[in-house]
């Protein structure tokens, strides 16, 4: 008698607890990964002068064909007619992903943009053991099958007139106004080539201090954001993290996948080296793997980034 009376506070603790992870598990698969989020952030950045900078940063859309809500949200991002798409990689989620692509972004043929390759683009996503994240970034399976990355590529720069950043630079117009763009290929793979970067912006030739310069990289880890710093970034923008993408409500993340500390994993902050600080921009993305389809206190986003100038 007396042991059946104690052993009921635990039973009825272990109900709750159980029927907490339930209500969490519903939640995160069947209702946070499709509250799609616009986030708004601003920074004064801009070398005095400048006209204030509209971008829209998209990243991480893990995109399967069957994902119609994301790709309408994406498409309906067009009207924002912002000055500039910044698109940090992990476009695609499945191998015929690029049809759910080309739903998403065809609506914004002709506004200018960029991009940086994530592994997702090249790879596709194979099951994993979640906990994994738990003890160190990531690694590629051996024999995950190579994506399309030639047609996904095909269809940003043809297409929609996107610019190529892996390892490159490149000089835009916007509104009339010169915009000077750096940026690497995914960092987590060590497809980064930092050493090349020095070169290609040079090739770019002379500009003056009023041009306004970005650096953009799928994966934002400390020697990719350093050597940005250093190479003059007014504003770096990354994404990969997924903001942690499963996160404590009042904490945040508890991963994120890259040597980035935990309380920049998503959102905008600053980034300071060698005495030098810039705003960094992290995208918790708008997608997942199809493997993990959940998202919890980390909404699936893409931010309106509005750059001003320097006070």
């Amino acid at each position: 008698m007396t042991s059946t009376r104690s052993a009921r506070p635990a039973l009825i603790a272990l109900g709750a607890v159980g029927a907490a992870g339930v209500a969490a598990a519903t939640w995160g698969i069947g209702i946070e990964r499709y509250l799609f989020t616009l986030r708004h952030a601003t920074a004064r950045s801009l070398p005095a002068g400048s006209r204030p900078l509209r971008i829209l940063h998209v990243s991480d859309a893990h995109m399967a064909p069957w994902q119609h809500r994301k790709q309408r949200w994406l498409a309906s991002l067009a009207a924002l007619r912002p000055d500039l798409v910044v698109n940090t990689g992990d476009n695609l989620g499945h191998e015929d992903g690029l049809a759910g692509v080309r739903a998403a972004f065809s609506p914004f043929a002709g506004i200018p943009g960029v991009f940086v390759h994530g592994s997702n683009d090249k790879f596709a996503p194979a099951p994993r053991n979640p906990f994994l994240y738990f003890t160190g970034p990531s690694r590629r399976k051996p024999d995950a099958k190579r994506l399309d990355t030639a047609a996904l590529d095909a269809f940003f720069t043809e297409e929609l007139g996107w610019i190529d950043l892996d390892n490159a630079a490149a000089s835009l117009r916007i509104a009339g106004d010169r915009v000077d763009l750096f940026g690497v290929d995914d960092a987590h793979r060590h497809w980064d080539d930092l050493q090349a970067l020095p070169a290609a912006i040079d090739a770019l030739g002379p500009r003056s201090a009023d041009v306004p310069v970005l650096g953009v990289t799928h994966a934002p880890y400390r020697r990719v954001l350093d050597t940005f710093t250093d190479l003059g970034a007014d504003a770096i923008l990354g994404g990969h993290t997924h903001g942690g993408q499963v996160c404590i409500p009042g904490y945040g993340a508890i991963v994120a996948n890259c040597d980035i500390p935990l309380k920049q994993a998503k959102g905008l902050s600053r980034w300071t080296h060698a005495g030098r600080t810039v705003p960094l921009n992290v995208s918790a993305g708008c997608g997942h793997s199809i493997y993990a389809p959940v998202r919890f206190a980390c909404r699936p986003e893409a931010t309106l980034l509005t750059l001003l100038p320097r006070g």
